[in-house]
């Protein structure tokens, strides 16, 4: 973050302070520092770095950074008992109050009323500083995280009285004790004649940290029952992402509210104090900082440039800023063969990483995932949805293994085909072929990461897999791998265009429309994610293959409401109904996707009197069309259709120069517009969630969706509601999903359409 010309840091705690003091010297930074190291280091930055702190209060900083975790982050709260980990979506109307439990040296318990208002209750000197030091001095461990591994290996039966070894191996059932509860800690070294030589360094790093967990656990219930208190997060530096820890806490939790109340621990619990000094804004010239919304990406790529409207305005928009997450390679050299950083080092300024066997201890200590968050213009829920609160965009439920290993087969499988396309789109050079092989290796270690540890990066869904490859290509510098291949595809798809649009034109109203939609599912069969459509690519030319397409296309459909459909477009009998006032068509791929399949249907709902606007990607992504590619595609398309030419012109999209009218004599003063927007992402897949401010202002004026493609109206949105007419058209290029979706077989479609709920 810079703030005029000084560079302005955010340090957290007494360690934090210790790793900066080795870097080198910046006469003009500021450093917003929190904790006891901001006192501590004070005049040591000074003299040495020549840089002042700038110190916040601790407990204001926690507290602020809790907040702006909970209400920006979707997936930051999450439940942790056996070894299972269950995200929690809060709602910011029902978040407080709540009691954070923050667990450093030692343990402090807030009771937090809202955004600023809170008071520490309670606390105990037993905490982090306890486990560590007596760990030192029990074990000879170098490290808080060596004895944290110790603790993995170890079982504490061998030194912990348990209530079995008092009743003779058999609960208490009148009191409600299982005979494997824990009596006594460290309570059977009274009795054994041994000595703490005898005694394995595993076993007593984990006797002592159940012993430290229960007891925090305990008083944090005890709290939270005298201040009537239903949630209780957990976090600090003795936590550290330790599933055994969380397991714990969560029991002591579970058992002394008797399932009444659950633990619950926070993603980025090893940041508060950080993101709180951040949140302090308004004294480093931030005044006007409005949180939003925090969006997370996986890998760093390319910043959002933000979704730009074509057409007329669509109402005055207020200025927001959102925050967009990222995880990053730490140390990543763009052109490495191999992205990892130097062993030992995070990339960033040389601190530890914490060292881990089994990948049980947090999850930075991989080298794959520092958070960095980033500001971007507003990325805002799409206001159409029907009930946010069960909106999941996610229709693949990945917490099933065997689906998340077959998605992932899927990946690794297509990635040489991939590598070899990106290669090839920056000219086949040998930078091209490094950043190929970097990438390749990049997206398989993330790929594994994920498979080890599904819920590393928050919850995961297949939208998210497909989002991490293009964030991935973006990192290395592949910008749209596809570029000549869609440029290709849209010039055969536009010199066809003329005739399809004359065979339409002689059709009856009812065959017409029943034409466009099974035109659009015809074209959708070009998907470069699909390995079935690639194959079909070998097989003949995009025209050959969009024909053999449509003459395939025979009803009944796999799901089909074209009837329901068709009804409320033509109407039953003499009953006429009223054109739709906006459409909004989310395109999906270039060439004939788009061209033959969505401009026709968005030129029948011009010539109805419905204003249309084309939904497109932000970014690329694959072969999909992009909102910076549509006005040239309608420009070449309007040159042959007077409908097209003149809502393009109503809609902004056109000038004189761009195209050669036919009649140009004629008004256009009464045309319905056509316009574009982009939608806020660059993945294949879209979470209405988060869309662009340009998107979310144009639906509201809108009373049809129509969602096209697996991407956006399978992978992802099948089961939305929304308070509008939807219309879900998709052909579907993968047999599983078929068999998963729609209980159906490849190839076969999707026609879904659903009244304003």
């Amino acid at each position: 973050m810079v703030a005029g010309e000084a560079s302005l840091f955010l340090v957290e705690g007494v360690d934090a302070c210790n790793g900066l003091l080795g870097a080198s010297a910046n006469q003009n930074a500021v450093i917003k520092a929190t904790g006891g190291g901001a006192y501590k280091f004070a005049d040591l930055f000074k003299d040495r770095l020549g840089v002042s702190l700038d110190k916040e209060d601790e407990m204001d900083c926690l507290v602020a950074g809790a907040n702006f975790l909970l209400k920006a982050i979707r997936h930051e709260a999450f439940t942790h008992m056996e070894g299972q980990k269950e995200f929690v979506q809060m709602d910011d109307n029902d978040l407080f109050p709540y009691l954070l439990v923050n667990i450093g040296s030692g343990v402090s318990m807030i009771k937090v009323d809202g955004d600023g208002k809170f008071q520490r209750v309670s606390g105990t000197n037993v905490g982090g500083g306890t486990y560590w030091g007596l760990g030192k001095l029990l074990t000879k461990c170098k490290s808080f995280d060596e004895l944290l591994e110790l603790s993995q290996r170890g079982d504490n039966r061998t030194i912990d009285m348990l209530v079995g070894d008092i009743y003779g191996g058999t609960d208490y059932n009148k009191i409600g004790l299982s005979a494997s509860t824990i009596a006594s800690s460290f309570g059977k070294a009274i009795s054994e004649q041994k000595e703490l030589e005898d005694y394995s360094p595993e076993d007593i790093s984990l006797s002592l940290l159940r012993m430290i967990s229960y007891n925090i656990g305990q008083i944090s219930y005890l709290n939270a029952l005298r201040f009537g208190l239903k949630r209780i997060f957990f976090g600090g530096f003795f936590i550290r992402g330790h599933a055994y820890t969380m397991d714990t806490i969560s029991f002591a939790v579970q058992f002394w509210s008797k399932g009444e109340m659950q633990a619950m621990f926070l993603r980025h619990e090893g940041f508060l104090g950080a993101l709180g000094a951040f949140m302090s804004y308004e004294k480093h010239g931030l005044d006007d900082l409005m949180v939003h919304q925090l969006v997370e990406r996986f890998p760093m790529g390319a910043p959002y440039t933000g979704g730009k409207i074509h057409g007329p305005p669509l109402g005055d928009l207020n200025e927001k800023i959102s925050w967009m997450q990222k995880f990053v390679l730490k140390g990543t050299e763009i052109t490495a063969p191999v992205p990892m950083a130097p062993p030992g080092t995070t990339g960033l300024g040389g601190f530890e990483v914490p060292s881990s066997k089994g990948g049980t201890l947090r999850s930075d200590a991989s080298a794959l995932n520092i958070g960095v968050l980033h500001l971007v213009p507003t990325l805002e829920v799409f206001p159409l949805l029907a009930d946010l609160k069960t909106y999941e965009p996610n229709t693949i439920d990945l917490s099933d293994h065997n689906e998340l290993e077959y998605w992932f087969t899927v990946l690794s499988d297509h990635m040489p085909d991939l590598v070899d396309k990106a290669v090839a789109s920056e000219g086949g050079t040998d930078d091209a072929k490094r950043r190929g092989d970097a990438f390749a290796r990049a997206f398989s270690a993330h790929l594994a990461r994920l498979m080890e540890e599904p819920a590393a990066y928050g919850k995961l869904g297949l939208a998210n897999l497909l989002e991490l490859r293009e964030e991935c290509l973006r990192e290395f510098h592949f910008v749209d791998v596809y570029r000549t291949i869609k440029q290709r595809e849209n010039e055969a798809s536009l010199a066809v265009l003329p005739d399809l649009l004359m065979e339409l034109d002689s059709m009856t109203e009812e065959t017409r429309l029943l034409t466009l939609i099974e035109g659009v599912l015809a074209a959708n069969i070009f998907d470069w994610g699909s390995r079935a459509c690639v194959e079909l690519y070998h097989k003949g030319t995009i025209i050959e293959i969009y024909r053999m397409s449509r003459n395939k296309m025979q009803r009944p459909w796999r799901v089909d409401d074209f009837d329901l459909f068709k009804e409320r477009m033509l109407g039953s009998g003499d009953k006429k109904p009223l054109p739709h006032k906006r459409a909004l068509l989310f395109v999906d791929n270039s060439g004939a996707d788009i061209v033959l399949g969505m401009l026709p249907l968005a030129r029948e709902l011009l010539r109805r009197g419905t204003e249309v606007v084309l939904v497109a990607n932000s970014l690329p992504a694959l072969n999909d069309v992009t909102a910076m590619e549509v006005p040239e595609i309608v420009a070449e398309a309007a040159k042959h259709c007077d409908i097209l030419r003149r809502a393009a012109e109503a809609g902004g999209l056109l000038v004189d120069a761009m195209i050669t009218n036919s009649d140009g004599a004629k008004e256009n003063s009464s045309s319905v517009p056509l316009m574009v927007v982009a939608n806020g992402c660059g993945s294949p897949c879209i979470d209405l969630r988060q869309v662009s401010s340009e998107l979310a202002a144009a639906a509201m004026e809108a009373d049809l969706i129509i969602l096209e493609g697996m991407g956006r109206s399978l992978h992802t949105n099948f089961n939305a509601r929304f308070k509008c007419d939807a219309l879900k058209l998709a052909m579907v290029k993968n047999q599983r999903l078929a068999e998963k979706l729609i209980q159906g077989n490849i190839y076969d479609c999707v026609c879904r359409y659903e009244p304003a709920s």
